[in-house]
């Protein structure tokens, strides 16, 4: 399918969805990430959800990361880029003009320091291709991590059989968590 379509489909699909179900279904892919092999590294950058749009609740993984004593970093859009700030006790969030929390301000963490990446996204394919809201801002950020930062996509749902306008520009994903499975993307 093409992407304008899967979005469509997936926001759709999203919306049917009872507010409760998200969030058992966020807590469940929490619950399988932790069977990635992700644990060893220091810096993770997390999506904060848009609630309105259904987005996945990472209030469960940002424990989990919490909890292990990771460096959290969350992005804040400024124009077509996103800016990267290590979320502390004293970090406030407002929400920007999209219903995205942000930080304020804060301490400010360069792309090539992050480790893992958790991606937001609306669809994949079984490529690890991904489909977002089609603004760009996490494919430019993928290009300023350094090489080798795991990309984990998370997602309400399977993968499509394959995304037809894949553009080289795109990055894919390295793993996708979903409810019931890990879809893994690497080439080993």
């Amino acid at each position: 399918m093409l992407k304008a379509d899967l979005r469509l489909l997936y926001s759709q699909r999203r919306n049917q969805i009872p507010t409760e179900k998200i969030s058992e279904a966020s807590l469940l892919i929490s619950n399988n990430v932790l069977d990635l092999a992700i644990w060893e590294f220091d810096y993770y950058h997390i999506f904060l959800p848009i609630a309105h749009k259904k987005e996945i609740d990472t209030v469960y993984l940002l424990s989990i990361l919490q909890g292990r004593d990771k460096h959290v970093i969350i992005p804040k859009m400024k124009g077509d880029a996103l800016l990267h700030f290590l979320l502390t006790d004293n970090t406030k969030l407002i929400p920007n003009k999209w219903g995205v929390p942000e930080p304020v301000d804060g301490i400010e963490v360069p792309p090539e320091k992050i480790d893992v990446v958790f991606v937001p996204l609306l669809a994949y394919d079984k490529k690890g291709n991904r489909v977002g809201y089609g603004k760009g801002y996490y494919d430019r950020f993928l290009k300023q991590c350094k090489p080798g930062v795991i990309k984990v996509g998370l997602s309400l749902f399977g993968p499509e059989e394959n995304i037809v306008d894949v553009l080289k520009e795109d990055i894919p994903l390295d793993y996708c968590v979903t409810p019931d499975k890990i879809y893994c993307f690497s080439k080993s």
